[in-house]
């Protein structure tokens, strides 16, 4: 892997210390923070073993993970690390709301005249249609926040249960003036503190839905009066297009402005995830300047539009102008989906968890003969277990693909929706079985 590309999430760590967390010292500013250990393989890479809903399971001769590197130390290698987006925009755009007592995100037309006729006069224009640099910061700044956490480690080793705090922080963008934001789910995931802060004062934040799977999460504070993220479309981009970030590098530098352009549109990104699972993004390339703790700023076009969530950068020695964002139309509809139902609906479940048999050991020890994948596990309810796949059954095709690696599971699976049905081969004491499965919905129970 060390030729390889390699994607991390990354945000700022601001401090590590034993006790309450509340007497605590800054340490050095590192890449990474809370959660931030779970990294990126570029397409054509050799990505780890899968966890995906449907659960595969580790060889029991499989040598464990290296550990990770330390929060301050990691990224040593070809990385590219995760940061944070949130975005605004102007007239013209839309922006969030909040309806009722439910969370439900709303997004309607917005007339911010006054807030633009703000930002020209605040700043000069380089002529043209669309605002200056400084004229787009002047708009967008308002509706990006600095986030920071905290996750409190228990040390096993200690007879006196000593507790270890450690600090992450990125970024967030404001869509609702009562105090909901868009975050990307690496920030804030596994943390039991959750900070945003807005004209010096903190407040405390719950986090209404994350979906690791897509990197977005959503906020809650409780305030009034905030200026909200007015969405553009990032549909509507094209390669070449001048782009601007904003967020909190450093965890400490809130509001800083980068600018640069759209280098790629849907650059597919592999993401291995903490619990070791391949995740993959379709995602916008900039090379606009990104740094540890952008994990929350925002990327947005010339017209003060939000059109991304910045979410990676390149810490690759040698590599500049490598940073990443998921784009926005993709965020609103799983913040929408987060705010509704809790997760994100229409995920395809089979049902089924999984091994992978490499080598004789591990065929000793499960008692087979065959190298493959076989099935460890079978959800009751489930459409594997409706279609009659059983623990001991061996997978030689979905959908008439060979399956050769756990990765091809999940690939092939993850094509579909809820409520399609797919057609799995198996081998059972010596003969060949092809069943349907109906694929059920992720949630979270199961």
């Amino acid at each position: 892997m060390d030729n390889e590309n390699k994607w991390e999430y990354d945000y700022s760590s601001l401090y590590h210390s034993s006790g309450n967390g509340n007497d605590t010292g800054y340490a050095n500013v590192g890449s990474s923070g809370t959660n931030a250990a779970n990294q990126y393989d570029a397409n054509g890479g050799n990505p780890p073993p899968v966890t995906p809903d449907y659960r595969p399971v580790p060889n029991p001769e499989e040598p464990p993970r290296k550990p990770r590197r330390g929060r301050a130390g990691r990224v040593l290698r070809s990385v590219l690390a995760l940061v944070l987006a949130a975005a605004v925009g102007f007239a013209g755009g839309y922006v969030g709301s909040m309806v009722g007592n439910e969370h439900r995100l709303v997004i309607q037309a917005s007339d911010r005249s006054e807030q633009i006729s703000n930002a020209l006069a605040s700043s000069t224009s380089t002529g043209g249609d669309d605002l200056s640099t400084a004229q787009v910061a002047a708009l967008v700044t308002p509706s990006v926040v600095p986030i920071t956490t905290e996750e409190v480690i228990y040390s096993n080793w200690s007879w006196f249960g000593q507790r270890q705090v450690e600090s992450g922080a990125g970024s967030g963008v404001i869509i609702s003036d009562d105090g909901y934001i868009l975050t990307c789910a690496h920030v804030v995931d596994g943390a039991s503190n959750v900070t945003v802060t807005i004209d010096d004062v903190d407040y405390t934040a719950t986090v209404i839905g994350s979906d690791t799977a897509s990197d977005v999460a959503v906020l809650k504070i409780e305030a009034e009066g905030l200026t909200p993220a007015v969405v553009g479309d990032s549909n509507a981009l094209a390669v070449g297009e001048e782009v601007v970030a904003v967020g909190n590098p450093l965890g400490n530098l809130s509001g800083t402005v980068t600018n640069g352009i759209v280098s790629a549109l849907d650059r597919d990104v592999a993401i291995e995830n903490n619990d070791g699972s391949i995740l993959n993004l379709s995602l916008i390339q900039t090379n606009a300047s990104i740094s540890p703790g952008n994990s929350g700023g925002g990327l947005f076009n010339m017209a003060g539009e939000l059109v991304g969530i910045v979410n990676a950068k390149s810490e690759a020695s040698g590599a500049e102008g490598l940073g990443f964002a998921i784009p926005i139309n993709t965020a609103i509809d799983i913040a929408q989906d987060l705010l509704e139902n809790g997760y994100v609906s229409g995920r395809p479940y089979l049902g089924i968890t999984y091994v992978a048999v490499t080598d004789e050991s591990t065929a000793q020890q499960l008692g087979v003969s065959a190298y493959g994948i076989y099935i460890v596990d079978v959800a009751a309810g489930s459409g594997a277990a409706n279609a009659g796949l059983e623990p001991g059954d061996r997978i030689i095709s979905i959908d008439g693909a060979e399956i050769a690696s756990r990765d091809d599971v999940t690939s092939i699976v993850d094509q579909h929706t809820a409520g399609d049905t797919i057609s799995i081969t198996v081998a059972r004491n010596g003969q060949m079985l092809t069943v349907s499965a109906t694929l059920g919905e992720q949630t979270p129970n199961n």
